[in-house]
């Protein structure tokens, strides 16, 4: 019984390693893009701090709002950059 726990932690332990190593991979390979996201559809707060959580935006395009995006195509989808954003808020 020892054995077969011990065995099954190393395996869940090497899972959970490549799962953690894959997520950090794929988020080198995405950027936040202002000012794209469709109302309901942002990935997370936004700068002006009125919300906190995914899916939360109002209005599409609001230039405080971002989605992850493959890296390199935030401009292609006329979007902005953090700084960007915090400049044209101002």
């Amino acid at each position: 019984m020892n054995n077969r726990l011990i065995a099954s932690s190393a395996l869940a332990s090497m899972l959970a390693l490549g799962l953690a190593g894959q997520a950090v991979a794929q988020a080198k390979e995405k950027e936040k893009c202002y000012g794209i996201a469709k109302a309901g559809q942002n990935d997370c707060a936004n700068l002006a701090g009125t919300h906190s959580c995914a899916g939360q935006n109002k209005v599409d395009n609001d230039p405080g709002e971002w989605k992850y995006v493959a890296k390199g195509t935030c401009k292609d989808m006329k979007g902005m950059t953090e700084a960007e954003a915090k400049a044209q808020k101002k």
